[in-house]
């Protein structure tokens, strides 16, 4: 049986399966109700015969990506219809202008610090997540937010945005670094219908400078400081493994100058014509020698220096630097 047709995609149909069988009892849309069952039963009848995730016409097989989005597929890219490549083009292009709607502001300023970002998809989506949420209240707070979602495409695109949902739900509610990462790793894990994870750094900063920072399982963070790097260890595991993951958040002072860079591992290990990975000394190299300059000037040189050492070659992966200066 092809990989495609493994548990997941057995239980994502029997759901469904039952899903319509009870609709068809109550609705009036009974005759288009009945199709779709029965297209739900010739998937799982293909998965009992081996041939589930095989192109009807080719007999490769059919993209992953496209079978964990939607179970149905039967056919692989090259051999939709002109009308269903373009409504496939249409509905990429609402996700991407959707994904790219839930992004924060590129550059802000809030309480003596100054952030920017870059966000570099890969394809129309992006299975990077980016967020920042100032709080305006007595005691004025930055939570920020960097991950990454396994898998590339649709699928991963739909769980950063769910990523979002849920951070955007649980800041609101006031929760020490250590209780949010574990609260949403319990909703995500829990309300994620998927085998995939996320490897995330979040955390939350203070006019005065005291950051609180939580790596999930994410390529470490750095503080930049003129006399040196310090790395933020991953304290716990990707989000979605596990519902009772517990995660622990270190305490750390950034002062005036000083710069914390968070950046997904697209940026680290791409690779050259020749197969060298660009890495982690590179990353800091290029951080260090630029660290006078201001976060959206700081992500330029790194991009710029990536580019430089790809040569012609592409990246294949999506980057996203996040860049937190204190200024005061």
């Amino acid at each position: 049986m092809p990989d495609v047709a493994d548990a997941f995609i057995r239980e994502q149909l029997l759901d469904r399966r039952k899903r319509l069988t009870s609709a068809i009892v109550w609705s009036r849309e009974q005759t288009r109700l009945r199709e779709l069952l029965s297209e739900v039963d010739a998937a799982l009848a293909r998965i009992d015969g081996e041939t589930y995730g095989i192109c009807e016409v080719c007999h490769d097989t059919v993209e992953r990506a496209r079978l964990l989005a939607n179970p149905l597929v039967r056919y692989c890219l090259d051999h939709l219809t002109a009308a269903e490549r373009s409504a496939l083009e249409r509905d990429l292009e609402m996700a991407a202008s959707l994904q790219l709607g839930l992004l924060p502001s590129p550059d802000t300023r809030h309480h003596g610090w100054e952030i920017s970002y870059a966000y570099r998809p890969l394809g129309p989506v992006s299975g990077d997540y980016c967020d920042l949420i100032a709080e305006e209240s007595a005691k004025p707070e930055l939570f920020f937010f960097v991950g990454d979602v396994s898998g590339k495409g649709v699928p991963a695109s739909m769980l950063t945005a769910q990523l979002h949902a849920i951070f955007r739900s649980l800041v609101a509610r006031h929760l020490a670094v250590e209780q949010l990462m574990h609260q949403a790793g319990r909703v995500f894990c829990e309300s994620s219908l998927s085998p995939y994870f996320a490897t995330l750094v979040g955390g939350r900063a203070e006019a005065a400078g005291l950051v609180e920072i939580s790596n999930a399982g994410h390529c470490p963070p750095l503080v930049i400081r003129p006399k040196g790097v310090t790395r933020i260890e991953p304290s716990g595991v990707p989000l979605g493994i596990s519902s009772d993951d517990e995660y622990l958040a270190e305490r750390l002072q950034i002062e005036p100058g000083e710069v914390l860079v968070i950046y997904t591992d697209g940026l680290s290990e791409a690779r050259n014509a020749q197969d060298e990975e660009y890495g982690e000394e590179r990353v800091v190299k290029s951080l260090l020698e630029n660290i006078r300059l201001g976060p959206r000037s700081l992500i330029q040189e790194c991009l710029d220096s990536l580019k430089q050492f790809l040569g012609g070659a592409s990246v294949a992966d999506d980057v996203t630097i996040m860049a937190i200066q204190r200024t005061a």
